[in-house]
């Protein structure tokens, strides 16, 4: 279940998408980008553009699978971009998803690629899934290009609720049978947010003793905590910053962070 309301998620979309727009406006677009490599920040905004169009042609046309994909994942004529072209193009691709989701209302039935997700059903899983994924491209160009990166807490929580949701549905041990190599006595995860009133519980327990990856909002003694401001968690589970880059506070077993952190990588 989001923490955001269906339209919330709609205008975030698009809210994110123009952030990044003014994030591109005007710089170099070979800059690399070290959290995705072998990109650059042009080649990262084509990749971010492609898949929301992608996504807008399956709430519009209602497929019984996935479309094909290979007009984002083959990066390779995007290497010298135009920032002048690049930022409307952005524009343009996000307002078109979310205009489809308006047009198509929260529970449209839609294929997701996740039968079991909890994360939401159809449009709504969609809308969910690229407001996410826009920020943290965001996060990417913005770090890449040593921009601010800032975002909404109640955005932020969404977004490490739905890296949770997805991290740790049934089929991600089947498809990623190494994530079962994290189970095992004694393995608990605890996530602290610093920055965040005690009424917002940004508290996150994740628990690996049992047969499957279970996690829970939660302020519970753990093996291993993770106390810092709630931005900085958000980048450390998608890897977008490291542990060792000291932005984040590690309490216990850092060893086990790190396994975890490996072994449960989406996005």
């Amino acid at each position: 279940m989001s923490r955001l309301k269906y339209d919330e998620l709609c205008g975030q979309l698009v809210e994110q998408t123009d952030l990044l727009a003014a994030h591109v406006a005007g710089v170099d677009l070979t800059t690399p980008v070290p959290s995705c490599p072998g990109w650059n920040v042009g080649q990262l905004g084509r990749h971010l553009g492609g898949g929301q169009r992608w996504a807008e042609s399956i709430v519009r046309e209602r497929p019984v699978g996935p479309p094909p994909d290979d007009s984002f994942r083959d990066l390779t004529p995007y290497r010298n971009e135009d920032p002048a072209v690049l930022g409307p193009w952005l524009a343009a691709g996000a307002r078109g998803l979310a205009a489809a989701l308006v047009a198509a209302g929260p529970d449209a039935p839609i294929w997701i690629p996740t039968p079991s997700a909890t994360v939401g059903v159809g449009s709504t899983f969609w809308a969910r899934r690229f407001t996410h994924e826009t920020l943290l491209h965001r996060a990417d160009a913005a770090l890449a290009l040593g921009v601010e990166f800032a975002v909404d807490a109640r955005v932020a929580l969404d977004a490490v609720d739905e890296w949770m949701e997805l991290g740790s549905l049934p089929e991600m041990l089947d498809f990623h049978p190494a994530q079962r190599e994290l189970l095992g006595p004694g393995r608990t995860v605890h996530l602290h947010a610093t920055d965040t009133a005690p009424e917002v519980a940004a508290e996150w327990l994740v628990d690996l003793t049992g047969e499957a990856i279970v996690w829970r909002r939660s302020h519970e003694k753990a093996a291993v905590a993770v106390r810092g401001p709630l931005t900085e968690l958000l980048l450390m589970v998608y890897r977008r910053r490291p542990v060792e880059a000291g932005a984040v506070e590690v309490l216990g077993d850092v060893d086990l962070l790190r396994f975890w952190l490996d072994r449960v990588a989406f996005g």
